[in-house]
């Protein structure tokens, strides 16, 4: 009884589901939280600390965290990860000289056991920019078909205009559904 209950209460959206979204400094990450929050480009300033919102789309309820990203903060995002279904790490495309330090945040990530059964989204961001890496570029260079143990995908976009944000949130929905 106790899982029907749980399904029914799951098709109807009640349930809320923790994602963390973590990136290096002027990444974007804030700029996507709220555009997916409002549908608009807000004027935004590096996060000390995190910002969280409620996002609903498609009847699916997202609490999620944006962690600042600037070296000194990110000793701490393990904080943040109990409890969490989704990692959404967002990738500033422009950024080549730090993709290695993206790198090794990743992998530290994924060996921590709070997010052993946590998917993990990636970003490309500024793919409107031009000279920036390919989601695919990004996808070779950070070594992601080595990912095993977590469902992953990757995803251009472009915080300003919304573009492939929409598309992250219907592989996380599709990823919920197969659970």
């Amino acid at each position: 009884m106790g899982i029907l209950i749980a399904k029914l209460w799951s098709l109807f959206g009640n349930e809320e589901h923790k994602i963390v979204m973590v990136g290096l400094d002027n990444a974007g990450k804030t700029t996507i939280l709220y555009q997916l929050l409002m549908n608009e480009v807000v004027h935004t300033s590096p996060t000390i600390g995190s910002n969280v919102e409620e996002v609903v789309w498609k009847n699916l309820h997202f609490i999620m965290w944006d962690l600042g990203g600037q070296e000194s903060l990110r000793s701490a995002w393990n904080t943040y990860y109990t409890n969490t279904e989704f990692v959404i790490l967002v990738i500033d495309s422009t950024d080549r000289e730090r993709l290695s330090i993206t790198r090794e945040e990743l992998y530290k990530m994924l060996a921590h056991e709070e997010l052993s059964r946590a998917a993990v989204l990636i970003f490309a961001n500024k793919q409107d920019v031009k000279g920036s890496m390919s989601a695919a570029e990004i996808s070779r260079l950070l070594n992601l078909t080595s990912i095993k143990k977590h469902r992953w995908q990757i995803q251009g976009c472009c915080a300003l205009t919304g573009e492939g944000l929409y598309q992250g949130l219907e592989w996380i929905g599709s990823t919920l559904k197969s659970k």
